[in-house]
């Protein structure tokens, strides 16, 4: 199983969501940003370092909201997301060829990736 964390980013009602470039695993598929965890660290650190690296943002973590696991087939994750500030703005990622700023009731109308799709429910169910 393979540990994946999301960025939940809350900003005047909206949250930060992102979708997948070309050539991706998941093109066009829109998530909340994050990554893999890689060997040593901790969601937390991993979280920091891919903000840092797709958005060149510092990144402060902040509470656990809940994890999710998911079969894509070819692999099985476990999503762990947590709440994250940042300082800068976001303007684009390295990752994704868009980015987004939308409501809980707006995120229902795009192609969320299935692993995220529960995480949104979450987020709806203690907004």
């Amino acid at each position: 199983m393979i540990e994946v964390v999301a960025a939940i980013l809350k900003r005047e009602g909206k949250y930060l969501i992102a979708r997948r470039a070309p050539g991706k695993h998941l093109a066009g598929y829109w998530e909340f940003p994050g990554g893999k965890v890689e060997e040593g660290e901790t969601p937390e650190e991993s979280l920091q370092r891919e903000m840092w690296e797709e958005f060149g943002v510092h990144a402060d973590v902040g509470a656990y909201l809940g994890d999710n696991v998911h079969d894509y087939g070819s692999k099985v994750i476990r999503l762990l997301a947590y709440e994250v500030a940042v300082s800068g703005e976001l303007l684009q990622s390295t990752d994704h060829d868009c980015i987004e700023w939308a409501t809980l009731e707006e995120m229902r109308n795009y192609h969320l990736a299935e692993a995220d799709i529960p995480l949104l429910q979450h987020i709806a169910a203690h907004a």
